[in-house]
């Protein structure tokens, strides 16, 4: 994999600040191309989308997250490309860094061209059509990079639109992000940002599963150990009650001899 492609990646940030992969080690190959779809609490909520493609993720960032009505075309904004260790990335990026924000694996799985498309050629020709098999997403999609950018763009605009096919829902295509649970550990946002629950079980590297309490860029403080209350001092036992004194018994009267 050509060094420079990570390059953008790299740049945008301090990995002595910040614990995320770097992208030096590489993922296993798996045989079936991988996608994985990232619900991100930053400066403005968005879904980053990403598909494996030559050695990276090729990843954007849908804003209002992906619909399963063929009618939504979502507004899918090229980023950089990512590493394919990011697939396992659910976390929190550390405030002040490049994305700071709470990061959850809303969905992932496997992916495949449509209608015998060469990938490279259809991604560089900006009509990508694409099948994915996901926990959530499944069915034809379609990702068709715009002629010409709004004013003050600076990156490229595409749109995500989902294909007629057994899978899409007219008119009730953004019910799917009720579906609101991390597909790597069954949690919400919230319990990701406290660091509860289970962590997330990897995808893109077999291995045990994730900290739920890792925070990306610093180590979480060290559980203080359990301070025993100090045990409270002995009631004092009730005196005895002292016996109540006996009358004593009658003398005993004995028979007079007759005279």
């Amino acid at each position: 994999m050509p060094a420079d492609k990570l390059s953008a990646y790299r740049a945008k940030r301090d990995f002595a600040k910040t614990a995320e992969p770097s992208g030096e080690h590489q993922p296993a190959p798996a045989p079936r191309r991988r996608f994985v779809v990232q619900k991100h609490d930053a400066s403005r909520l968005h879904y980053d989308f990403r598909l494996e493609l030559d050695g990276v993720f090729k990843s954007w960032a849908v804003a209002k997250g992906p619909s399963l009505d063929p009618h939504d075309k979502r507004l899918a904004v090229e980023v950089e490309d990512h590493p394919l260790d990011y697939g396992d990335f659910e976390g929190i990026i550390p405030e002040g860094e490049y994305g700071g924000g709470t990061v959850m694996l809303w969905d992932r799985g496997y992916w495949e061209p449509d209608g015998g498309q060469d990938p490279e050629e259809a991604f560089a020709k900006g009509d990508f059509k694409v099948r994915l098999e996901g926990e959530k997403l499944r069915g034809g999609w379609v990702l068709v990079r715009m002629k010409r950018n709004r004013p003050g763009d600076k990156r490229t605009n595409w749109l995500l639109i989902k294909h007629r096919d057994e899978f899409a829902r007219d008119g009730d295509g953004a019910a799917i992000l009720d579906q609101d649970r991390s597909v790597a550990s069954g949690r919400s946002l919230d319990d990701i940002a406290a660091g509860s629950g289970r962590g997330p079980k990897p995808f893109m590297n077999p291995g045990p599963v994730g900290r739920p309490d890792a925070v990306w860029g610093q180590e979480p403080e060290a559980p203080r150990p359990p301070q025993r209350a100090p045990k409270a001092p002995p009631k004092p036992r009730p005196a005895k009650r002292a016996a109540p004194a006996r009358a004593p018994a009658p003398p005993k009267r004995t028979a007079r001899k007759a005279q």
